[in-house]
């Protein structure tokens, strides 16, 4: 046996050993490896505050980007923020170039029959914001005026719901966003904006005197998170981690950031 051939066994041997480390690292049989940590892409209008808006650096922030965050954490999650056309929001969402929708989305019927919510976190109503001076008072007097809405939002819903104020209008206006609707209604382009109470409330105050809120409104609805219907696995964990957020507080505390009150629904 030359030199060589009397190595081979023990190289044969090394390699052995070395294969049999590598077995014992890893998962037990019936066990699967824990799973990498997910993507979640959530899809949102950036300009609609105070739920998700760009800040003075442009950086993304907003009461719902918080909660979107804390749930991501509790997940194993990275979640990224993608901003879409609010108006094409299911089709962004069933073309899987978002996974979640979360931002101020209105749980209605419609909407049901394309995605997958969960239960309400956050209870809103759809206000009528006029300008101080405005002579309008109550809903009727928007009778033969000019009211804008965000396009795509659940405010164009809303007044159609009320055949007779609806019928009544000059014209529905639409606009891609809320503050450029506010800028027309501020220069007399618009007699009256219809918006969800929490952005409508949170720019009245920031510009006090120059806006009024109507006592009357378009009705009450309920924000929730949206998924695509047969993504039934990522909705039961958002949905479990959600309820739990209610639970231990955190919820709470992150609306206490952003409006002053803890205002989620239980």
């Amino acid at each position: 046996m030359n030199k060589r051939t009397a190595i081979l066994p023990v190289v044969v041997l090394a390699v052995a050993l070395v294969a049999s480390c590598g077995k014992k690292e890893s998962a037990p049989e019936g066990k699967a490896a824990a799973a990498p940590a997910a993507a979640i892409v959530v899809g949102l209008d950036d300009n609609f505050p105070p739920m998700g808006f760009r800040d003075e650096k442009n950086a993304l922030v907003g009461f719902d980007i918080d909660l979107a965050r804390e749930a991501g954490k509790r997940l194993g999650a990275e979640v990224t923020f993608k901003p879409i056309d609010w108006n094409a929001k299911e089709a962004e969402l069933t073309s899987k170039r978002v996974d979640v929708l979360w931002n101020g989305l209105t749980i209605t019927e419609p909407r049901k029959e394309k995605i997958l919510f969960t239960t309400p976190y956050l209870e809103n109503r759809q206000i009528i914001v006029v300008t101080d001076k405005s002579p309008v008072k109550v809903k009727a007097d928007l009778a033969g005026k000019v009211v804008g809405v965000q396009d795509g939002s659940s405010a164009i819903d809303a007044i159609e719901k009320d055949a007779a104020t609806a019928r009544s209008l000059k014209e529905l206006k639409k606009f891609g966003d809320n503050v450029t609707a506010l800028m027309d209604l501020s220069a007399g382009r618009l007699d009256a904006l219809v918006v969800d109470e929490v952005v409508g409330r949170y720019y009245t105050t920031k510009r006090p005197g120059e806006y009024r809120v109507l006592e009357e409104n378009f009705g009450t609805e309920d924000y929730g998170v949206g998924t695509r219907k047969d993504d039934t696995e990522l909705m039961a964990r958002l949905q479990k981690t959600l309820d739990e957020m209610k639970k231990d507080g955190s919820a709470a505390a992150i609306s206490s950031k952003w409006f002053g009150k803890d205002i989620i629904k239980k």
